[in-house]
């Protein structure tokens, strides 16, 4: 099976959706009840698959919840396993995923250039 295959592409969303749901229903009070999975990339011998996850919150709630998927990765799997047939129940890797915290930090930055630039006009009395 190639990497960017259909097949593979398809078995990626519904390891994702199937992690997503098994993460929801987890009872582990580390992890935060804001965490998305973002992305699920199942290596195409299907023995392997990495997880990114995108937690809202302190670096202190990120750290917690990492630690939190890695204990209950065995409990994860297992409701992979049962959920979707595969040839392989892949063993799970978590990462966090800081692209959404950027995105909003350069929102942020671009919205206080913007309101810099228009009160700059304003003084000088210029119009938009």
């Amino acid at each position: 099976m190639r990497k960017n295959s259909i097949k593979n592409n398809r078995i990626n969303g519904e390891v994702q959706r199937v992690i997503a749901q098994a993460i929801r229903e987890s009872k582990d009070p580390r992890i935060s009840p804001m965490t998305t999975v973002m992305e699920a990339q199942v290596a195409p011998d299907l023995k392997t698959c990495k997880v990114w996850v995108s937690v809202m919150g302190d670096e202190e709630s990120r750290d917690e919840t990492l630690k939190g998927l890695k204990s209950a990765a065995g409990y994860i799997r297992s409701v992979l396993a049962h959920e979707i047939n595969l040839r392989n129940t892949p063993e799970l890797f978590f990462y966090m995923d800081s692209s959404v915290e950027y995105a909003i930090d350069i929102g942020r930055k671009i919205d206080d250039v913007i309101a810099r630039d228009n009160a700059a006009r304003e003084a000088r009395g210029e119009e938009n």
